[in-house]
């Protein structure tokens, strides 16, 4: 079920990178948690006679991070070594159905799964019980003219299209009426909604403990490692696709993630920047959980508004003036204060989805570079109840 620190460790991994006409950025925070077991892998360009696709993916690991750290760097390939993927399969893509297409590569996504879940019983560590990690797993491959997605256990992909959610992956949890059944099926059972009273998702990567019953085949056992796989035909109006495990998806819903990702791509065309923003904010949310998340943007992408920008500017400076107002009082001021006076505040234009514990880190620079003095004597946790709202604020 995982520990805690005692503050959270707030350092992120970031990249970025473009190609096929998509562009990426992701950012990665172990949070709260005691290791940082999420991974991830982003290509823009996958090689050969797949030059024209993209493949990303993330992974959500537990019980540490050996399977979440191998299934990053060889999902891929597992993928792509099946006969669906071969030369000659690849060369009749363009002759054949696109129906008889899209079943092929599906079955090679899903066969690529089993394989690599199979392969990893042989991991040394694994084999000898020394390692009982398992991994949650959403990938997308996009091709020139689908996007691809599949998902294995509770981590999610959305794709936002046309001002509005174009798909979405469903959670893999053991109380899932189909999950339920296979899982006591199996001989199993689902208490405190999970696996045994033990494990919250109910298909992952990995977690061999779960998949030993006799007479039973992979995809029947407690914990399956079949992917569900959605398949979404590429449109001019698509937008953007996020990649991101339960530690987003735990304080925002698909709608928020999506309103507060488009309203700061209107503002700034650095993905690196967008994804750190969606991860601080969910940490302020009161996320306790690894963080990680892969914003591809897609031809159809919002582009920067110097409308937008010209609000944005509105609303700082009005924050900044009730920042400095509430800083210029007598006595020590700290971030509960801060926070409170803003959220009493008719202030509009705050960010859709993010609302202003969004703008908790630009409030707290002010509040630094202002009161020095109380920031570092702040006590770094003020927990502001409202009949409307929660924030959770971390020094």
């Amino acid at each position: 079920m995982g520990a805690f620190l005692d503050k959270p460790k707030t350092d992120k991994h970031n990249e970025h990178g473009v190609g096929n006409g998509l562009r990426y950025g992701l950012a990665s925070m172990q949070g709260w948690r005691i290791e940082m077991e999420d991974a991830h892998s982003a290509v823009a360009n996958l090689p050969g006679m797949l030059k024209d696709w993209a493949f990303f993916a993330v992974f959500d690991g537990h019980a540490g991070a050996k399977i979440s750290a191998h299934c990053s760097e060889h999902l891929l390939s597992s993928i792509t070594s099946g006969e669906e993927f071969q030369p000659s399969s690849i060369a009749e893509f363009e002759t054949e159905s696109e129906e008889k297409t899209i079943n092929k590569i599906k079955k090679g996504i899903h066969a690529g799964f089993l394989r690599l879940d199979e392969s990893m019983r042989q991991m040394p560590e694994v084999a000898s019980g020394e390692d009982k990690s398992g991994t949650t797993a959403v990938c997308a491959l996009i091709s020139p003219s689908h996007i691809f997605v599949a998902n294995c256990g509770d981590s999610r992909g959305v794709l936002y299209r046309a001002g509005g959610i174009g798909f979405s992956t469903q959670d893999h949890k053991p109380v899932n009426p189909t999950e339920k059944e296979r899982i006591q099926n199996a001989g199993g059972s689902v208490m405190i909604q999970r696996v045994n009273g033990s494990l919250a998702v109910s298909r992952a990567l990995g977690d061999y403990e779960y998949k030993n019953v006799e007479g039973k085949g992979p995809c029947e056992q407690l914990v399956s490692p079949e992917p569900e796989i959605y398949v979404e035909r590429r449109q001019v109006d698509d937008e953007f696709l996020v990649l991101a495990c339960d530690g987003i998806w735990d304080v925002m819903t698909n709608e928020d993630l999506c309103t507060f990702v488009r309203s700061r791509l209107l503002l700034s065309d650095d993905l690196e920047s967008i994804s750190n923003h969606v991860v601080d904010t969910c940490l302020h949310k009161g996320s306790r959980d690894n963080m990680s998340l892969v914003l591809i943007t897609l031809p159809g992408a919002p582009k920067v508004s110097q409308e937008a920008i010209k609000r944005e500017k509105e609303l700082e400076d009005l924050i900044e003036k009730k920042v400095t107002e509430v800083c210029e009082q007598d006595g020590p001021v700290n971030m509960g204060q801060i926070m409170q006076t803003l959220d009493d505040e008719p202030l509009s234009n705050l960010p859709p989805g993010g609302g202003l514990i969004s703008k908790r880190g630009f409030v707290d620079q002010i509040f630094r570079r202002l009161r020095p003095d109380c920031a570092k004597s702040d006590s770094g946790l003020c927990l502001l109840k409202r009949t409307h709202r929660r924030f959770l604020l971390f020094k």
